[in-house]
């Protein structure tokens, strides 16, 4: 089998969405002009990815660390872990867990990180490894979680929320608006508040996908498509 090209657009929307470093900072240029190339989003939308990307270009690297903390690590309901947005604390996150570590192995894709394998950067450098109709079926089955996300980030008027714009567009789905109903059921709270943001995750039913019964059918098909074997790859960390 050939080798599989890079998307370098999910590449690096996964970069713009990894915890921010001067690194990152030193290779905003290239990856600003990689977003804004890519004629499969639209203009608008990529147009819309500019100001973040000069804010993490150019803002004092603590203010942007500090923001990233706030955003998605002190607010569960912006989590990038996606199965904690499927499953909770629940250990059914467990067990998808472990499958989607056996999915990666099986590809020959070891994350050089040490986040959790269901943090979205990872899962989109690996996608970025796939043939494109393959990863764009496994960014479909998670449209609706991108859409409720960019909901929730533009209330707090955050130039991310062009990020998740963006991958519902490269997804080529239309979200389900019932699964988006349900999750933006979890209102906001103060991130400060950790008995707040604990008592709302506890209250609210989160599924990946509209049938809540059906044992997280787009979880099983995300997982069971990512079996199709590719060429073995491993992205270096940047």
């Amino acid at each position: 089998m050939a080798p599989q090209l890079h998307d370098r657009t999910l590449k690096a929307l996964s970069l713009i969405l990894s915890y921010p470093t001067r690194e990152l900072q030193h290779a905003m240029p290239e990856i600003a002009g990689v977003l804004a190339s890519d004629t499969r989003v639209t203009a608008a939308a990529r147009r819309a990815l500019r100001p973040l990307a000069d804010e993490l270009g150019a803002r004092d690297i603590y203010e942007l660390e500090e923001r990233f903390v706030l955003l998605f690590d002190r607010s569960r309901t912006l989590s990038l872990n996606l199965f904690e947005h499927v499953h909770g604390e629940s250990r059914d996150r467990g067990g998808a867990m472990v499958s989607l570590i056996e999915t990666y192995r099986e590809h020959g894709y070891d994350p050089a990180t040490s986040e959790l394998p269901d943090h979205l950067p990872v899962l989109l450098e690996f996608l970025s490894m796939l043939p494109a109709a393959e990863a764009r079926e496994i960014l479909a089955d998670a449209a609706h979680i991108f859409v409720v996300l960019s909901e929730r980030l533009a209330r707090r008027e955050s130039t991310y929320a062009a990020v998740f714009d963006t991958l519902v567009q490269l997804s080529g789905a239309k979200a389900d608006q019932q699964a988006v109903a349900e999750m933006l059921k979890a209102e906001e709270v103060d991130p400060n508040d950790l008995e707040a943001l604990d008592a709302v995750w506890e209250e609210t039913e989160v599924t990946f996908g509209p049938d809540p019964n059906a044992g997280c059918p787009q979880v099983r098909d995300m997982l069971s498509r990512m079996d199709t074997p590719v060429t073995p790859a491993r992205h270096a960390a940047e």
